[in-house]
């Protein structure tokens, strides 16, 4: 029993913490750049202000994590985002295919549990900074409202990753908010005026069909005029639900911090009115036996404040996919962004402007430029409005403060702050490093001079050489045009014939396209073409005409150009690199808006997206050993990928020294489909391991010596730390088992002694 005298005056409990890392905000960037931060050493502590992760991804928002492969709706094949994130992606795959919120809320849990050198905070926000000086945080101070507990947090490097930004507005970093001139960036797509008008806030809403009819009674604050408040209300029907209608947005013409609740209020009203218009309007008879399953209690934020780093990603980066010396993360979202009175606007939900490329993101983005220890991650990174409409979706935040995440740690090794590891003598450390946890950043190499891999000598059981992708008794019809793409080897570009059913005699057009930028997958340069007369008939194999050569490696695009008269076969080869396309359609900005014209080609998602059957006059082999030492552990200009034949019974590559080497881990990059999207939550997948993917596969030293076996992965980065180091001359990867009726592929081998 406990009895507590009168008092005059009582405080809560204070507990204070130091760590190496201080990171503010739970989000998807807070996870992936606390996790990636512990697992290189560093001690963290992640504070999140929510009882659950995941920021507008978890089950209290339920927005689907989605980044540069944007639902596969763009030309950035094989763009999915590395690291951290796609390791929490693909296991939501394996375990979680039907997009159910709640788990996923397990699975970022977990990751982040089992990181011992994470002490998480959950239902904790940051509310005060204490400055060494005007320019150094010294320590945060935040309070938890379950245990009612103070917390001071002590710690030389912060990360702000709270969304808008409290611990940078707190610590007096510079920010910005609204939309910039034109001039100021020379930004053609930006206002000419700048103003304070912001994407708004969205609330979602599920619903369930319980098989009997159900009656909806319409709370009295819900909006009862739907036809005559929102001009889109044609849009609305009984299917869609969820994310699907992101566009019940508002608050982009108020202060979307400090107006939130405000905001929230009125998306309740509007959602709760929308679903009395779906149920008792009469308009929707087949939503009668529907019931509401679940509205969100918060809004789902887009835009806030933005901090100013020392470098303001544009415009022109994005659109151009131009190089900075300090890239570090990528980002190929549209630039997207949507008109201020969101729901209660006339125009459409958003506008948006597709790139030709992924871009590159600086390094000099991610820190504040005035306060010194203090790093940016998730959407308050320094770029300007119209840049923001890119960069501000998750799989982009969370694939850049993995870059943040390995800057603190350098920072730590070598007593540094932020800025200094920007200048041109260190970055090349930090990317390497960055690289090296699975990163992916367009245009490096990984290059680890631990990597003892780079001076074996390869050699593989068999390759790959690509003559022919068999029909399997499908064909679809021409009505658009179609491309197979491949990955060719510098040189003759061979002839491809293809398998079609001709309804009535038709001239079939031919053409081989490439694209324009290096590493890119937008065929915008037309290398050849021709024209074939093909008479009325079945499984007729029609040929191209191309006499064409190609002084590097590239992808090429063999495009069947539309006929409704023509059918082609296609193929249930599957083999990692390549893909096919359809022409989706053509992008045409209006003129001065500093965006590409261009054409969409996109991939069909599966069960779907078979190859076009072919054959070739030549062989192609591109799929070289050698190639997993590339340093890149996706397709980009090659496909940078070994695989085994179509008929090799044990696919096995080894690398071999003149002299034994120590060896102490063994780094595998597999197959986990990086062209496919993986939205998190709401989305079903057909799949939950990605059938490219190596299943079980055993490491073995010279004398045959098993020294790491797995028999069920699904995950593309394997990393087997050996319990003592190794001395041998030899090591070979056995693939015994892929996950589907693929030949074995691997991206990428790194042998650490």
């Amino acid at each position: 029993m406990l009895i507590c005298p009168a008092d005059n005056k009582r405080t809560f409990p204070v507990t204070r913490l130091s760590a190496d890392f201080i990171v503010a905000g739970g989000g998807m960037a807070g996870v992936v750049a606390a996790i990636t931060a512990a697992r290189e050493g560093l001690k963290v502590v992640l504070v999140q202000d929510r009882p659950v992760l995941g920021g507008n991804a978890s089950s209290e928002v339920r927005l689907w994590i989605l980044g540069a492969t944007a639902h596969a709706g763009n030309n950035n094949r094989w763009a999915r985002e590395g690291g951290v994130i796609n390791e929490i992606l693909v296991e939501n795959m394996y375990r979680n295919p039907e997009g159910n919120a709640p788990v996923f809320d397990t699975i970022v849990l977990e990751k982040v549990v089992e990181e011992p050198r994470i002490t998480l905070l959950l239902n904790t926000a940051v509310f005060d900074v204490e400055k060494s000086d005007d320019r150094t945080i010294r320590s945060v101070r935040a309070f938890c409202s379950q245990n009612s507990t103070m917390y001071e947090l002590h710690a030389p490097l912060f990360c702000d990753a709270t969304g808008d930004g409290a611990l940078g507005f707190l610590a007096g970093a510079a920010f910005r908010m609204g939309a910039e001139s034109r001039d100021e960036f020379d930004e053609p797509f930006a206002p000419s005026e700048a103003f304070g008008e912001l994407l708004g806030h969205s609330m979602y809403f599920y619903s369930r069909d319980t098989g009997k009819p159900v009656r909806f009674v319409a709370p009295s604050f819900a909006h009862e005029n739907i036809e005559g408040i929102i001009p889109r209300y044609r849009d609305f029907n009984s299917s869609e639900d969820g994310c699907r209608l992101w566009w019940i947005e508002y608050g982009g013409r108020l202060d979307t911090v400090h107006d939130t609740e405000k905001i929230k209020w009125e998306l309740w009203r509007v959602v709760y009115g929308v679903w009395d218009y779906i149920k008792n309007s009469g308009k929707f008879p087949e939503a009668a036996n529907m019931t509401l399953e679940w509205v969100s209690t918060i809004p789902g934020k887009r835009e806030s404040r933005r901090f100013e780093g020392d470098y303001i990603l544009r415009q022109q980066d994005v659109v151009s996919g131009g190089a900075h010396y300090d890239a570090v993360s990528f980002g190929g979202w549209m630039i997207d962004l949507h008109p201020a009175d969101g729901v209660y606007s006339e125009f459409p939900g958003c506008t948006h402007w597709q790139n030709k490329s992924i871009y590159q993101i600086p390094y000099r983005c991610l820190y504040s430029r005035n306060i010194k220890n203090l790093f940016l991650a998730g959407r308050i990174i320094s770029v300007s409005h119209v840049a923001f409409g890119t960069t501000r979706v998750i799989g982009t935040c969370s694939n850049s403060a993995q870059a943040v995440a390995v800057a603190a740690v350098l920072c730590h090794e070598t007593s540094s702050l932020p800025a200094d590891l920007s200048h041109a003598n260190r970055i090349g450390a930090l990317q390497q490093r960055l690289l090296a946890t699975g990163q992916h950043v367009p245009g490096l190499r990984l290059r680890d001079g631990n990597d003892i891999a780079q001076c074996a000598a390869i050699s593989a059981s068999s390759q790959l050489a690509l003559t022919e992708l068999p029909p399997s008794g499908s064909a679809v019809k021409l009505s658009r045009s179609r491309a197979q793409v491949l990955p060719v080897p510098a040189g003759r570009v061979p002839e491809a014939a293809f398998t079609v059913d001709i309804a009535q005699s038709a001239r079939l057009r031919f053409e081989l396209r490439t694209s324009s930028r290096s590493g890119a997958f937008t065929p915008d340069i037309l290398l050849a073409s021709s024209e074939v007369e093909v008479p009325a008939g079945e499984m007729q194999a029609v040929t191209t005409r191309f006499d064409t050569h190609i002084d590097k490696d590239a992808y090429l695009f063999y495009c069947l150009m539309a006929n409704d008269d023509v059918c082609v076969y296609t193929s249930d080869i599957r083999v990692t690199g390549i893909l096919s396309l359809t022409h989706n359609r053509t992008q045409t900005p209006p003129a001065g808006y500093g965006v590409d014209t261009f054409d969409l080609w996109l991939p069909e998602r599966r069960p779907g997206g078979r190859n076009l059957a072919l054959s070739l006059d030549a062989p192609i082999e591109p799929f070289a050993p050698h190639l997993v030492t590339s340093g890149i552990d996706r397709p980009a200009a090659s496909s940078n990928a070994w695989v085994a034949a179509f008929d090799d019974a044990k696919p096995t590559i080894a690398f071999e020294w003149p002299d034994a080497k120590s060896v102490r881990a063994i780094v595998l990059t597999y197959d986990a489909d990086w062209d496919h999207p993986m939205e998190s939550v709401l989305m079903g997948h057909p799949e939950s391991v990605m059938p490219f993917c190596v299943k079980a596969y055993r490491i073995l030293d010279a004398d045959g010596n098993v020294l790491a076996e797995e028999f069920g992965n699904h995950q593309a980065r394997r990393v087997h730390e050996l319990t003592t180091p190794v001395t041998t001359r030899k090591v070979a990867i056995e693939v015994t088992e892929v996950n589907g009726p693929c030949p074995a592929a691997i991206f990428g081998v790194r042998i650490l002694g």
